[in-house]
């Protein structure tokens, strides 16, 4: 409480001094005739991508109006994109679109794809939220330029530029939980042409907090080191971004006591220890050469590779990974007339495991683009790749937009995808549960992927309701099932063997109120069913519908922003429960629905900006997120089902400083 009354005694401080600074101009321009009148409107912080596909771009405006320390904590008001806790004892977090995993979502790094495989299970936490400047979030099949993985989505993370405006930024973050954070990006303009920039992150969480006291941690205390050294060359006909980074993570977590609600259980036995330490290194390049500006021709050689070394203990189970990837692409692309536009390219994509083999997928790829006056759009592609394990594969994807007026738009879009699969690396934080991990020999997963979607401009009372309505279908033909049903003994990852298929039906609108303020409403419906043993039944741990309430003010000087955030998480099916010894089972069949509810406060100055604010406002937590926490060395044991958040209310300050040119 300390905390909270410190930040807001600053706040207001700082806001006295502000406000004085304000009224004291405001004074000074009164005996002063105005030359000159700048009428400034708020910028939306969401806005709809204009090509074909479906996509919204987040921008930072959007990014502040929570405390968004990572990526995931990026889609607080975000309608269309989920983020759970994978288990309770490891902190892993999964995206969760269009009703399914994150792992049907290809994650992109500036059209590069990245976190991949053993990187999947804590990916979220290795991009800093002030690192980024925005993020596309693309529903459905995607172009086929990216490649052949995308079956849901894609996210793609843009992140600060080093030809951005020069400067020093400072991010200093705490919360209630125990955790700090420190963020710095800076750039430096080294001449007209190059520019270059350093991104650093630090992360602690030292806390103990065990809010229901089943003597385990609720999250795990995580110490990252984050580092980005970007450089980049503009020329008027050539193009040069390259950069190379590094994290260093260690997560440690687990059991604390032999207590459960006081009472003393196996204490001759060892506390049940996790630890997760992870050393990662990437780099890319991206080469670009402007052959015809009037007709965008151009020639890009672009690439990324990484080195993934994981260390970790479940318990006394031992897993280690050294996973290596490189990715290069070589495209050309031209708009033929002002109505055609062709690209065209080849990849290669190489993943390596230790102890778990290597794949290496050389594949080239045609698109086509029809745009008659911006009133139809078609695009058009196909890509053929060829894996050393699966052979020749062909994804076919197509897009279109209708635009009879200003007010309505129209998209359809049908696609394949495939993926292959990493079973242990991708879900290694299912070791932390007690239950044998079984893992079949997998095949390549494939997927059609359908979708139609309205966006509707309309005016009303002087403003404009924005309105988006979209269905998607997602059905596979082949997939990895994570099978908690069959065998209450087992996690069982297998093939999929009969119907597997997802329906996911949302309706989104945005008006302003008045001049400030803006709300946002959403409602999505979830139907996504699996094949478990034999029998098609709704795929456990998935909400059944969302809906999302959010607010957000800014005062007419830009000087305040209130932003307030309500969800309601619907609820859900529950794997089926192994009995007791008393003959009852051990967990509910079906879990309840729940809301949160977020808030937070920022005060805008000339340089820097101050915010407090707090999150699951209402405190709501899952009251069992360890099945038989008191006997951890157990095969009943089970930390990894887990549908709803595991720490009550959590209160939050930060402030962001920008020291200016360097």
């Amino acid at each position: 409480m300390r905390f909270i009354i410190t930040s807001i005694t600053m706040m207001l401080c700082l806001s006295a001094s502000g406000q004085a600074k304000d009224s004291l101009q405001a004074d000074t321009m009164k005996s002063q005739n105005l030359s000159n009148v700048t009428i400034t409107s708020r910028r939306s912080g969401t806005k709809r991508v204009g090509g074909p596909a479906n996509a919204v771009l987040i921008g930072r405006e959007e990014l502040f109006k929570a405390a968004c320390c990572n990526l995931g904590e990026s889609f607080t008001t975000n309608p269309s994109v989920d983020v759970n806790y994978s288990d309770a004892a490891t902190g892993a977090k999964q995206i969760k679109l269009l009703g399914l995993s994150g792992t049907y979502v290809q994650m992109l790094t500036e059209n590069l794809p990245n976190f991949r495989g053993a990187a999947a299970p804590y990916a979220l936490d290795y991009v800093p939220g002030p690192w980024m400047k925005s993020i596309q979030v693309s529903k459905g099949s995607s172009s086929v330029r990216n490649g052949y993985e995308s079956i849901t989505g894609q996210i793609d993370i843009e992140y600060l530029k080093p030809d951005d405006d020069q400067g020093l930024t400072v991010n200093l973050f705490g919360n209630t939980m125990g955790r700090m954070e420190a963020n710095a990006d800076a750039n430096v303009h080294l001449d007209s042409h190059l520019s270059s920039e350093i991104l650093a992150h630090y992360q602690n969480e030292w806390s103990h907090h065990d809010q229901n006291n089943d003597g385990f941690q609720d999250q795990p205390n995580v110490r990252q080191w984050n580092l980005q050294n970007r450089w980049k060359w503009k020329g008027d006909h050539y193009l040069f971004h390259a950069g190379i980074g590094l994290v260093k993570e260690k997560r440690e977590g687990g059991q604390t006591e032999h207590t459960i609600n006081g009472n003393l259980h196996a204490p001759s036995l060892p506390l049940y220890k996790i630890g997760v330490e992870t050393d990662r290194y990437e780099g890319y390049m991206k080469h670009a050469f402007i052959l015809n500006p009037e007709h965008g021709t151009n020639i890009a050689l672009m690439g990324n590779a990484s080195i993934h070394q994981m260390d970790a203990n479940y318990g006394n189970k031992q897993y280690s990974v050294n996973e290596k990837t490189a990715y290069a692409q070589l495209l050309f692309e031209t708009n033929v007339t002002e109505e055609h536009n062709l690209s065209a390219g080849l990849s290669l994509n190489h993943d390596y495991l230790k102890n778990e083999g290597s794949e290496t997928t050389p594949g080239a790829y045609v698109q086509y683009t029809y745009n008659l006056n911006s009133k139809i759009t078609a695009m058009a592609g196909i890509r053929a790749d060829h894996s050393n394990h699966y052979g020749t594969f062909v994804t076919p994807r197509f897009h279109l937009k209708l635009t009879p007026n200003e007010i309505v738009s129209l998209r359809l879009s049908a696609g394949k995808g495939y993926r292959t699969v990493h079973a242990l690396a991708e879900n290694n934080n299912l070791l932390a549960s007690g239950r044998q991990l079984v893992i079949d020999d997998l095949e390549q997963e494939a997927a059609w992927n359908y979708g139609a979607s309205s966006s509707m401009y309309i005016p009303l009372f002087g403003k404009t309701l924005k309105l988006n309505v979209e269905y998607y279908h997602t059905r596979f033909s082949r997939q990895a099932v994570i099978d908690y049903d069959t065998n209450p003994s087992q996690i069982h990852i297998t093939n999929l063997n009969g119907k597997s298929y997802s329906n996911t039906l949302q309706v989104d609108a945005t008006y302003p109120v008045i001049s400030g303020l803006e709300l946002t409403a959403a409602w999505r419906l979830n139907d996504v069913k699996c094949t478990y043993g034999g029998k098609l039944m709704e795929k456990p741990l998935t909400s059944r519908y969302k809906g999302l309430l959010t607010a957000s003010y800014k005062t007419p000087l830009g000087l305040w922003q209130f932003d307030a955030t309500l969800q309601l998480n619907g609820g859900g099916r529950m794997p089926t429960a192994y009995t007791n010894t008393d003959g009852t089972p051990s967990w509910d069949s079906r879990f309840q629905a729940y809301e949160q509810v977020s808030a937070q406060i920022t005060r805008w100055f000339r340089h820097f900006s101050i915010y407090i604010g707090g999150e699951n406002l209402t405190g709501f937590r899952q009251k069992q997120t360890i099945i038989n926490a008191e006997s951890p060395w157990s095969d009943t044991f089970d930390p990894t089902l887990v549908w709803g958040p595991v720490q009550g209310a959590m209160f939050y300050a930060g402030i962001r400083i920008n020291m200016g040119r360097l």
